[in-house]
């Protein structure tokens, strides 16, 4: 097994050590104040308690819609005063996708980590936007790319001047409105020296499977999950939520969050394991 990156601190908390597993977690997108709350306290408390560094995950926008009239989110304005109440309340790290280069620096007076979304993993100038703010960039590696290409972006990244990076897998395009993430990809991730994510929710989406929405098959979350954490990955990535079929996006590929915690602690006996 390739050696992992060199960890970094977020918040006082370690990332990307060996043998230690970290969460980022949360709801697709900011909802309203008080239920981001409700997630953010039920996932720190489990962290808390399991000694996971965790980050709490929300957008403020989902841009990439497989429909004009997908829901989208509050906007940066409200949306970023949200995750700001839930960092100031919870005490927890915040990561957030940005999908312009105008917006990193706005959601970096927030956000400790700024995320570049999977169909936007080759847009330099947002690579370069978000590595020019000081914060953690978590790069989600595009369905459309293999994993040897996933180093691009990360020189991008890096030769902005980004020190702490991540790169995570998604799942790539297997077909028509179908994902499929192959293991092959994270020792091949390993190899570029940053901490490497498995995104076990997003992986199993089904493209525009729903027509105008993107289908998913959320019972296969903890399979792929613990392969990811077999094959050596440094942190999972999981969309959760009280009740995922109420969310307006990403519904059917998010994890009820009360499976969390059993899900959780198998995750971390794996990867006692394979450290």
């Amino acid at each position: 097994m390739s050696q992992p990156g060199k960890p970094f601190q977020i918040a006082g908390q370690s990332f990307g050590e060996p043998g230690r597993l970290f969460l980022l977690a949360g709801p697709c997108v900011v909802e309203e104040r008080d239920l981001a709350i409700r997630i953010a306290t039920f996932v720190r408390d489990l962290c808390l308690r399991l000694e996971v560094p965790y980050v709490f995950k929300a957008s403020f926008d989902k841009a990439n819609r497989s429909s004009i009239r997908g829901h989208r989110g509050p906007g940066v304005q409200e949306g970023l005063e949200i995750l700001k109440a839930v960092k100031d309340e919870v005490g927890v790290p915040i990561v957030t996708d940005v999908h312009l280069p105008e917006q990193c620096a706005m959601a970096a007076e927030v956000a400790d980590i700024l995320q570049i979304p999977a169909f936007l993993c080759r847009q330099t100038d947002l690579i370069v936007a978000a590595a020019k703010t000081g914060c953690v960039v978590n790069i989600k590696k595009g369905q459309f790319l293999a994993p040897w290409d996933a180093k691009h972006p990360i020189e991008k990244a890096r030769q902005a001047g980004a020190e702490r990076i991540m790169i995570t897998e998604r799942g790539t395009s297997f077909g028509y409105n179908n994902l499929v993430t192959d293991p092959r990809s994270f020792p091949i991730l390993r190899e570029f020296g940053v901490p490497v994510v498995h995104d076990a929710t997003h992986s199993l989406q089904l493209p525009g499977g729903n027509g105008e929405t993107t289908g998913g098959q959320r019972q296969y979350i903890p399979h792929v999950a613990r392969a990811a954490v077999a094959a050596g990955v440094d942190g999972i990535f999981a969309e959760v939520h009280e009740d995922p079929s109420s969310s307006p996006s990403d519904a059917e590929n998010m994890l009820q969050l009360e499976e969390l915690p059993p899900l959780l602690e198998t995750l971390l006996k794996i990867h006692e394991l394979v450290s």
